[in-house]
């Protein structure tokens, strides 16, 4: 693809994914990013054209970088620390869904209407799921 490995590196604080760590990744952001900005900011374009373009853009652009994140080289501690961040975040997230969850129903309840986002729902049986499915396979490769 377009950007290099040796340009960035994994975002260890403030999130997922990976930011600059070079000159050259940051001219590969500003050249990704400013021509879009342009484009939205000039008026010729109708919805549906700014639509299909922007689908088309984030589509390459997710493309690029997932490529450039797998191609990331990292040493076995780096893989430790990252798995252990990443489960302490999903278990952060699954409390603050189930939270979210108790506290609508109860809030609803008292009401007399049991109301529930239901994309919270789907949220957690998702992420479990995927865990599930994720041992599933894991447990039949040799790591």
């Amino acid at each position: 693809m377009i950007g290099k490995p040796e340009w960035f590196e994994r975002r260890k604080y403030g999130g997922w994914g990976l930011h600059p760590k070079t000159w050259q990744g940051w001219l590969y952001l500003a050249l990704i990013i400013l021509p879009f900005i342009v484009f939205h900011s000039l008026p010729f374009w109708d919805v549906k054209t700014r639509m299909v373009i922007t689908i088309i853009w984030v589509g390459f652009l997710l493309l690029d970088i997932t490529h450039i994140m797998v191609a990331l080289k990292r040493d076995e501690r780096e893989f430790k620390i990252e798995a252990m961040s990443e489960r302490n975040a999903a278990w952060m997230m699954i409390l603050v869904l189930v939270l979210g969850i108790l506290y609508q129903i109860i809030t609803s309840a008292l009401q007399q209407k049991i109301m529930v986002d239901w994309f919270l729902v789907v949220a957690l049986f998702g992420g479990m799921f995927a865990k599930t499915f994720s041992n599933m396979i894991l447990e039949k490769k040799a790591l």
